[in-house]
């Protein structure tokens, strides 16, 4: 039976994370990686215990929308505009340098101009999940620095849904009317969240605020039917759990939301890295293993340096924006969903698509070490850089 097997996939999970996680922080390595590898291991690609990667894939999906719940809500919206302000001159100089640098790499392979096209597009995106799981909220600076990140970030996914519109257009053609509407959703999708939380919501928790199960599902039905409006509205579901949390930042009880939720968050995003490695094929490596490994080690030196410099121009501090460049080091999880998306729509061949799933795994795996291993965050195996 489908439940049954559903029972054994977690229990494969979340017993092989436990024996795994810790071999990782005996060899100090980054738990994320422990997780890819478990998937790895126990996927189709591996010992084939976990067949069915797509049902694991889906249901780890809720922990990226959990997280950007969740930093939404450390993010006041009176804040929120003039960071955006400072990160559209860097992710647009940022998004173009890598475009045309993985582009140029994926040329010189030999591969059409264009599927290079895409491939150069999916550089341009950073891993929210990645950089912003590793990010600690505990002191001024960092905090600061998480603002401006989800700037960035935020920014990049406005890209990555215009890229998804474009190719989930119908018989290869795109309908720019439908698409423009869906842009101008997003702006109206956080007014509608304002009005909702000031009117209804805010009441609804002053009346019953000492009974904290049901702010507990107050919270979780608030980050999923925004979600889900979103999607409606043809955004994606993480915007809407994102604009959800930043509606309710304002809110005295949105701290007391935030640490009730870590727990469910951490759950669906081990279930997502699991499924990171257990959807991908092994065997497929080989045709793509070179230039997935010119890609990947391009971008995890490029990125860095390209935020840092950006950013210090923008008026950060040297330091600040070197950690932020490090922090944004690695590809995205969008370009996992792009890659998949534009072979079915035949923009690109089977090969490409390995070729970015390839580089962009080998970006998760490198860039979690380093930033794990030299910067503060709430999975370091050191405890001088263990910040939660």
């Amino acid at each position: 039976m489908q439940s049954e097997a559903i029972v054994y996939s977690i229990f494969l999970i979340f017993t092989g994370a436990a024996v795994l996680a810790a071999v990782a922080l005996f060899a100090r390595q980054s738990l994320l990686i422990a997780y890819i590898v478990l998937g790895g291991l126990c996927g189709p690609a591996g010992f084939n215990l976990v067949p069915e990667a797509g049902v694991i894939q889906q249901i780890g999906h809720i922990g990226i929308i959990f997280l950007l719940y969740l930093l939404g809500l450390h993010l006041h919206p009176q804040k929120l505009i003039p960071m955006l302000r400072e990160a559209l001159s860097v992710t647009a100089i940022s998004s173009a340098v890598f475009a045309a640098v993985g582009c140029a790499i994926t040329l010189v392979f030999g591969y059409s101009l264009g599927e290079a096209a895409v491939v150069g597009a999916v550089m341009m995106f950073s891993s929210t999940i990645i950089g912003l799981k590793l990010l600690p909220t505990t002191a001024l600076h960092q905090r600061h620095m998480g603002e401006v990140m989800i700037s960035v970030l935020l920014l990049q996914d406005v890209l990555a849904i215009f890229m998804l519109l474009l190719l989930q257009g119908d018989g290869g053609g795109t309908d720019w009317l439908a698409l423009g509407a869906r842009l101008l959703a997003l702006p109206l999708l956080f007014g509608f969240a304002l009005a909702l939380e000031r009117w209804l919501l805010v009441k609804l928790i002053e009346r019953f605020d000492v009974i904290q199960e049901y702010i507990f599902l107050t919270a979780i039905g608030w980050c999923l039917g925004m979600a889900e409006l979103a999607h409606a509205l043809g955004l994606s579901f993480e915007i809407g759990a994102f604009v959800a949390g930043v509606a309710l930042a304002a809110s005295p009880i949105a701290n007391f939301i935030a640490e009730s939720l870590k727990p469910l968050r951490d759950f669906f995003v081990i279930m997502f890295f699991f499924s990171v490695g257990a959807s991908f094929q092994l065997d497929r490596l080989g045709a793509v293993l070179l230039p997935a490994a010119v890609l990947a080690a391009a971008m995890l030196w490029l990125k860095p340096r390209v935020f840092s410099r950006l950013l210090r121009r923008a008026g950060e501090k040297p330091r600040l924006a070197h950690e932020i460049g490090m922090r944004l080091g690695q590809v995205s999880e969008f370009s996992l969903l792009i890659a998949v998306l534009a072979l079915q729509a035949g923009v690109i061949d089977a090969q490409a698509s390995y070729l970015i799933q390839a580089s962009t795994l080998f970006t998760f795996i490198l860039s979690s070490y380093l930033v794990v291993r030299t910067f503060p965050t709430p999975i370091a195996v050191n405890d001088r850089l263990r910040r939660d």
